[in-house]
């Protein structure tokens, strides 16, 4: 058994198999889920595992070279929005509806216990080379 680093056996078989130019939905437990990607559902109850402690995680395991999130995110839900500004400076914004469209192409979902509106953020995936 791995003793640090994401210890969920569906999570880090999904993360080993992610490469260059792949995308990770991270979202609220409220995000219609798209048919087709992978789906790691990490919901235990209403805000648990949050967002940002499953943000946090997954940032420690990957390379992301680029970030997209919803820009109702900035009015709706300020604490998302800081965490997201804090990590990805240059953060693209997208309408909602825009969001859930990409979010189709995404190679992974992780669904967190987030309830707060707007947590959710398409990932790309970068190199560590």
């Amino acid at each position: 058994m791995k003793k640090a680093g994401i210890l969920n056996r569906h999570l880090c078989g999904a993360l080993a198999e992610l490469g260059h130019g792949d995308g990770v939905l991270v979202c609220d437990a409220g995000m219609p889920v798209p048919d087709g990607p992978r789906v790691v559902d990490l919901a235990f109850r209403a805000g648990v595992p949050s967002f940002a402690e499953v943000l946090e995680g997954l940032l420690a395991e990957l390379v992301v070279e680029g970030a997209t999130a919803a820009s109702e995110v900035r009015g709706s839900n300020p604490a998302a929005a800081a965490l997201l500004d804090g990590h990805f400076p240059d953060l693209a914004l997208v309408p909602h509806e825009r969001l859930k469209e990409l979010s189709a192409g995404a190679r992974l979902v992780v669904r967190t216990g987030e309830a707060r509106p707007y947590a959710n953020v398409l990932l790309r995936c970068g190199v560590f080379f």
